[in-house]
């Protein structure tokens, strides 16, 4: 592909010398020869005792950068990835690498303006309206102990339960003070009608059957529950009023009018949003087939590396370890690469189709535009510049971020 160099470097006399000198110093430290202490040997004993291959792989160490920046410098291209290095030869007289230098693929841009796709028109239903209120008013509910009664669809049941299979205590099948709703089937079919209509303190026998696509050793089979409510709650939904309106914290609604149009004014912009990410994709997706690149195998494995990376950070943040989620969901390494990688693919296109297309609309910003936008991001994080600098890692990558938005608005925009 053209965009690959490979690069052949050769490190020899005095660079070569000396990092073998510095790599003797290091070693030397580490090892005991007969004799000498630590650190003490002399150059050609140490030689003579460990021979000069030991010193090889440190040496390398010390000429890393020194052969990184020449094969730069010959190659007179950026990376987009790391290089691949391969040590060709080593000897006491020199050292030769090939770096194989991936750069950016070229961009042939296609259409990317008139595109010719639609865009939705929001609409919002009545039946939407009623049923986001009534979600409203469910997050809202009281939960409350309900001393008279009998258990309804609805209620939760606090029960304490014990399961007989076979006349044998149910493995697993015993519970104290055990929260169930009415009507989330959390237990097996019959489980919940069967309490349903019990009072407080009353115990009952449910006889019941596990179904057919239950586990194994269990399915089909008979099994009897002793069941006892020990407390019925119950969910008290508040009615629309102007208290109602003020705890959702909207000061200015007092009718229930003023909070209709609210609701579908939140519905609209939500639908709107959404409508408005699904056109830019398909923008996205039809600009990038008409664009011309080939990308680099590499590139996109190292997207699937980042992306890896990130779903890792993520899981942590909820205490799981990937290789914990992996041995739980049976996910190999080699299958979550394979997994992500459409998705990989397809980030690494619109990011050089997007890089493309600020090149074609001179799209740039100064530094004071760019310093400015900082401030503003800055303060919406309630944080400091220097702090969002080091987040992001130089003014750069805000200029970077400034320039694929003003891409991504070319696009929308003229479709």
């Amino acid at each position: 592909m053209k965009n690959v160099k490979e690069i052949e470097i050769k490190i020899e006399g005095a660079s070569w010398q000396n990092a073998l000198d510095k790599a003797y110093k290091k070693k030397n430290k580490e090892v005991k020869i007969e004799g000498f202490r630590k650190g003490t040997a002399p150059k050609n004993i140490y030689i003579k005792k460990m021979g000069i291959e030991s010193l090889y792989m440190d040496a390398v160490d010390f000429v890393m950068d020194e052969a990184y920046s020449k094969a730069l410098d010959e190659a007179k291209v950026n990376p987009v990835i790391e290089p691949k290095l391969d040590i060709t030869g080593i000897n006491e007289n020199e050292v030769s690498f090939k770096f194989t230098i991936i750069g950016k693929p070229e961009v042939k841009l296609g259409e990317y303006k008139n595109l010719g796709i639609k865009k939705e028109t929001v609409k919002v239903s009545k039946g939407e309206i009623n049923e986001e209120v009534e979600k409203i008013k469910n997050q809202l509910a009281e939960i409350t102990p309900k001393t008279e009664g009998k258990v309804e669809i609805g209620n939760t049941a606090v029960i304490d339960f014990e399961g007989f299979v076979d006349g044998k205590a149910l493995d697993g099948g015993t519970g104290e003070n055990y929260p169930l709703v009415i009507g989330s089937n959390t237990f097996i079919p019959g489980f919940e009608d069967g309490v349903i209509g019990m009072s407080i303190g009353e115990t009952k026998e449910l006889n019941l059957k596990f179904p057919e696509d239950y586990v194994a050793d269990l399915k089909g089979k008979d099994v009897k529950f002793n069941v006892t409510v020990r407390e019925i709650k119950e969910r008290i939904v508040p009615e629309l009023s102007e208290e109602f309106y003020q705890d959702l914290g909207y000061e200015n609604i007092k009718t229930e009018e003023e909070f209709i149009a609210e609701v579908k004014k939140v519905i609209t912009e939500r639908k709107q949003a959404e409508i408005d990410d699904a056109h830019l994709e398909k923008c996205l997706e039809k600009a990038s087939e008409n664009m011309t690149v080939e990308i680099n195998p590499e590139i996109i494995s190292e997207e699937v590396h980042r992306m890896i990376h990130q779903f890792e950070e993520q899981l942590s943040m909820q205490g799981i370890k990937l290789e914990d989620y992996a041995a739980i969901t049976g996910m190999t390494h080699e299958k979550l690469h394979e997994q992500m990688e459409p998705e990989a693919t397809k980030r690494v296109k619109y990011r050089y189709l997007l890089e493309a297309i600020a090149d074609a609309e001179k799209i740039d910003f100064t530094e004071e535009e760019v310093n400015k936008k900082a401030e503003e991001m800055a303060t919406n994080y309630g944080i400091t510049v220097e702090e969002l600098l080091k987040a992001y890692g130089s003014n750069e990558i805000v200029k970077y971020d400034m320039m694929m938005h003003g891409a991504l608005e070319a696009v929308k925009n003229n479709n």
